[in-house]
Parts: structure tokens; C-alpha cells; sequence
């Protein structure tokens, strides 16, 4: 095996210091999109550094372009915006900080007659499936203004809200509008042998993706009921002044740009040191997608070549630990911000939960034999 050069040592010590650095430094985990700016724009300067005697011998002539360029400054600078993820945060932040009152008049008016518990199982399964069609971004502004007006206390309310980033996460996946990732699979499958079109996704994953979701919803009822003798918010429902909601659009801004930042640093050893490997490791390596965006990820692995049985492996293990931490996913990014969760909060709670699923998924699709396909 070939022996790593100095730069792509210094890569997986970046990997270690983003995954370390918000559990050990209070400072970083206050300041967490500040720390992840850094740590993409290291990321990249660093991969610039890479001899082109190196990239020759690994990638060809052909080479990619790593490090610093103008290309790569544009997309980090637009992304965001293009995507609709900080004008979505902004527009909602303003709707919900006018209507607040509305939507607490209307749950508890709803709760008056349907049981907490019941009214979380809903709420969980009906945005992680419906994800898919509003979008992961519309389903998170709508986790977090219904959370917010809830009677739970603030562990109940952090569980039920990371619980629910799993499954937005997870039912996004289901069409090409719901998260980049989709988007991107669904683009890189659109020719021969797949011919991807809008329901691609949802014949491979259905199957494995709806079971998760209602497993989510069933996790959060578990989690209200612990919680059922809370009587009255302990977390105030008003979204803070209007500069509070241009602020936080304002920190998802240099998030976004952050995970962009560092995923673009990281391509040398992605398309080095994970693509070769098969399948099942690869399910598991994707845990890095825990604190790399896993859009980048999956444009990365995802190719035709790829079987129906490693397509659905590779996607399904990006999903998941996608969910483990705060920046595994832009639901997980927007909930978090908007409700103060810190990475140690959400790692308690998001590690255990991505790693039984992950588990369990991995015997179901490498073992056993029922891998039914829809056919829309």
C-alpha cells in the first residue's frame, strides 16, 4: 500500500481536529461555524500544497482541480444562496417571527384533543416523508417552529428534534428535490444502465427508507412519554428580534460554505483512499459523512458502474450517519441553530441512534434476501 504523503497526513489530522475539536474546546462548540470555516479553508490550502507529481501518479493527465481556485471561491460564495438554504432560513425566519402566536394558538388547540405523544408520532413521519416533496430545508423550518410552541422540557425537546433531523434526512432522500445528495445521485444516474428519472430513488430506497422513518416517529413517542408530565414550555416560543433571524441566516450562511469548503479539501483522499474499497467497508467509512457534507460524498462514490445492491449501501450509510452530527446535514444544521443545541447534545443523543441503525440496515442489506423495488 502506498505510503500517504505529508499533505494527506495533514488532511486526516483536520478530519480528526473537526471531529474532536467541538467535544473537547468549549470555545469551538460555541463557535462552531467560525471553527468549521477554518477548517475547510485549512483543508483547501493545504491540499494546494500537493505536488503535481503526486496527483499525476494517482489521477493521470487528467487532473482534477484540488486546492485553491477561482471556481471552487464562487461555488463556496453562491452555494448557499443557489441552493435556497439561507434565503429559505431568512424568508421563514421572518414569517414565523410575525406568526408565532398563530401557530401556538394552533397546537393548542390540536393538543387539547390529540395526545402529545401521538401528535410528535405525526409530526416525525409526515416531514421525513413529505421531505422528499418540500424539501429538507422547508421540513427543518417546520420541525423547529412546531418544537419551539410544544410543552416539553428542554432534553425532551433537544431528543425529539434530533430525532426528527433523522428522519428529514432520511425521507429527503426519495426524490431528486428534497436534498443535494438525491439531487446529485439522481444526475449521476440519469444515463446508461440506470436512465435515472424523478422516481429512481424512491423504487430503490422506499423500502428501506418509509421503515426508518416510522421507526423515527415510534423512538420520539418513546422520548415524549418520558417526558409526559411536563406541563408548560420551558423554551420560549418567540423567534428573538429581527436581527436574531438575520444573524442566524447569517451563521447557516458560513456553515454551508464551511462543509463546501472542507469537502472540496478532502477530494484528494476521498477519491484516494475510500473509493477503491468495497461495499460493505465502504458503509461504514461513510461515518465520515458525520462532519462532511454528504452531498460531497455521494458525488464522489456514486457512479453507474455501481450495482443496485452497492447504490442502495452506499446511499442508505450516508443517510445515516449523516444524522450522527450536527453538521452531517442541513436539517441537522438549521434545527441546531435555531434551538441552541450544542454538538455535545446532539452527539449524545445522534451517535447511538446512527449507529443501531446503521447496524441494523447492514445486516438487512447485505443478508438478507428481501430487497423488494418499487416501480413508479
Amino acid at each position: 500500500m502506498e505510503i500517504p504523503t505529508l499533505v494527506e497526513l495533514g488532511l486526516f489530522a483536520i478530519v480528526l481536529i473537526v471531529l474532536l475539536g467541538p467535544f473537547t474546546v468549549r470555545k469551538i462548540e460555541h463557535n462552531l461555524e467560525a471553527f468549521l470555516f477554518v477548517m475547510g479553508v485549512s483543508a483547501v490550502t493545504l491540499s494546494s500544497f500537493e505536488s503535481h507529481e503526486n496527483l499525476v501518479r494517482f489521477y493521470g493527465e487528467t487532473v482534477p482541480e484540488i486546492g485553491w481556485n477561482m471556481h471552487l471561491v464562487m461555488e463556496a460564495v453562491e452555494e448557499p444562496v443557489l441552493k435556497g438554504i439561507v434565503p429559505a432560513v431568512l424568508v421563514a425566519g421572518l414569517l414565523f417571527h410575525y406568526g408565532q402566536s398563530r401557530i401556538q394558538s394552533i397546537i393548542d388547540a390540536v393538543l387539547k384533543v390529540v395526545p402529545l405523544r401521538i401528535l410528535i408520532f405525526v409530526m416525525i413521519v409526515v416531514l421525513g416523508l413529505s421531505a422528499s416533496i418540500i424539501t429538507a430545508i422547508i421540513a427543518a423550518l417546520l420541525l423547529v417552529e412546531l418544537i419551539r410552541v410544544m410543552p416539553m422540557d428542554r432534553k425532551t425537546q433537544v431528543n425529539v428534534t434530533i430525532i426528527a433531523c433523522f428522519s428529514i434526512g432520511i425521507g429527503a432522500v426519495l426524490t431528486p428535490v428534497g436534498e443535494p445528495l438525491s439531487t446529485i445521485a439522481v444526475t449521476k444516474l440519469q444515463g446508461d444502465p440506470y436512465n435515472a428519472g424523478f422516481f429512481f430513488l424512491f423504487n430503490i430506497l422506499a423500502i428501506y427508507v418509509i421503515p426508518a422513518c416510522v421507526a423515527m416517529g415510534l423512538l420520539g413517542m418513546f422520548f415524549t412519554g418520558k417526558a409526559k408530565e411536563v406541563k408548560e414550555k420551558t423554551i420560549s416560543a418567540a423567534e428573538g428580534t429581527l436581527k436574531d433571524v438575520v444573524v442566524r441566516a447569517g451563521k447557516v450562511y458560513l456553515f454551508v460554505m464551511a462543509l463546501l469548503l472542507l469537502g472540496s479539501g478532502m477530494k484528494l483522499v476521498i477519491d484516494k483512499y475510500i473509493l477503491s474499497i468495497p461495499p460493505e467497508i465502504i458503509y461504514w467509512v461513510n461515518m465520515i459523512s458525520a462532519v462532511l457534507d454528504n452531498a460531497t460524498l455521494a458525488a464522489a462514490e456514486i457512479s453507474p458502474m455501481m450495482d443496485p445492491l452497492t447504490l442502495q449501501a452506499v446511499i442508505m450509510g450516508l443517510l445515516f450517519s449523516g444524522g450522527m452530527l450536527i453538521p452531517g446535514n442541513i436539517p441537522n444544521i438549521i434545527a441546531a441553530q435555531k434551538l441552541s443545541i450544542t454538538s455535545t447534545e446532539w452527539a449524545k443523543v445522534g451517535i447511538p441512534i446512527g449507529l443501531v441503525l446503521m447496524a441494523l440496515y447492514f445486516v438487512w442489506i447485505f443478508y438478507l434476501p428481501f430487497h423488494f423495488e418499487f416501480n413508479l
